[in-house]
């Protein structure tokens, strides 16, 4: 393709023969008018491309300087202070730098040619600004809290029984919130039972949930199917199946449909989880209720929604389930991320340890005779 071509390209997104009252600014809304283009003609998703556009404005009024004058100083100073001021994780400025190296590689790409623009403009053009030397490298496969855990099958035990107590509770005090006790109580289950992450969760709908002929015997909740998996940067959200393998998390489910969620009055709604007033349970909501139950039973704070994901993961690990299983239902691309999931107990290392030293020190079997 010609540099004439190509999506975003300086020629297609500036007036010839017009006379700009700020030309700096009217130069800068062009190019992001062209990497928009660009962005979306490789098919990325227009909130990734609106999230990109807001950090390099937020860059361009810290640096009170535009991309032609921009320098990888600007770049250690800015890092600095997202570091000591704002105090990011490491994480979250790599992905900023990220974006902001995108963008300084588009503005610098001779095929596009902002920068024979911006020298018959202002005299100067934009150079590249992130560099090996001032951004963070990602050196690590998990960069989340390291004090974060899954619950043992004790802590587990006890959050779901307490969850299903407030429903009993509720029940005895004739008090409202009966409904919404009993949904979050089989909602904490699925969580677990299926390894799903919050927001997945949440977005589920009633018809997610379909017959496995494989396993008859969970009926219409054999195989649940999430649609809102967790994306690739910019791609649209990944969709993956996921065996049900819990016998008492489907029959919890299915009474839950079936007796519980009518009573809501929402017949009408697509969503698995509906709020008393007819409305999707959010995100925000569950984990509130989460941290309720979690504080009330003096439960570790490190414990979190996402670690009934990362217990599913090390519950079937220590029973023997095979990995790649768990991989491809938990939606891992790599088996090193379902690693870093996985927790498992001294008794289980153990019981593996004894398994991969036992053939070294079994005697040889006796050669037969004329063998």
């Amino acid at each position: 393709v010609g540099r004439g071509g190509l999506a975003g390209s300086a020629h297609m997104e500036l007036v010839s023969g017009v006379v700009q009252l700020r030309p700096q600014d009217a130069m800068f809304e062009a190019m992001l008018r062209g990497w928009r283009a660009q962005q979306t003609a490789r098919g990325l998703q227009s909130a990734t491309i609106e999230a990109r556009e807001k950090l390099v404005r937020r860059f361009l009024e810290f640096t009170n300087a535009y991309p032609w004058q921009w320098t990888p100083g600007d770049v250690d100073d800015w890092t600095l202070s997202l570091t000591s001021e704002k105090h990011l994780a490491p994480s979250s400025i790599r992905g900023y730098q990220t974006d902001l190296r995108l963008f300084s590689e588009y503005v610098t790409d001779g095929r596009y040619g902002w920068a024979v623009e911006c020298e018959k403009a202002f005299g100067t053009f934009p150079v590249a600004i992130c560099h090996e030397w001032n951004t963070i490298a990602h050196l690590n496969e998990y960069e989340g809290n390291p004090e974060a855990r899954p619950f043992t099958r004790e802590e587990l035990q006890r959050f779901l029984d307490y969850a299903d107590e407030q429903v009993e509770r509720a029940v005895r005090a004739r008090r409202k919130g009966v409904l919404a006790a009993y949904r979050d109580a089989t909602m904490f289950k699925v969580l677990y039972a299926w390894g799903l992450r919050r927001t997945e969760c949440s977005k589920l709908d009633l018809v997610d949930f379909g017959r496995n002929p494989a396993a008859p015997e969970f009926g219409r909740f054999g195989m649940l199917h999430v649609r809102y998996g967790k994306a690739v940067r910019g791609q649209p959200p990944r969709r993956r199946n996921v065996p049900s393998v819990m016998g008492w998390a489907v029959e919890a489910v299915a009474d839950y449909v079936e007796n519980v969620r009518p009573r809501f009055g929402a017949a009408e709604h697509a969503a698995l989880w509906v709020t008393e007033r007819a409305g999707r349970l959010q995100p925000a909501e569950i984990n509130a209720r989460f941290v309720a139950y979690r504080d009330a039973l003096g439960l570790p704070k490190v414990l979190t929604p996402h670690s009934l994901r990362h217990s599913w993961v090390t519950h079937l690990t220590e029973d023997g389930v095979d990995r790649r299983f768990i991989q491809e239902a938990v939606g891992h691309r790599c088996d090193t991320s379902t690693a870093i999931y996985t927790h498992v107990s001294g008794d289980f290392m153990n019981t593996a340890l004894r398994k991969a030293l036992t053939p070294a020190f079994e005697p040889p079997a006796p050669q037969r005779e004329g063998k």
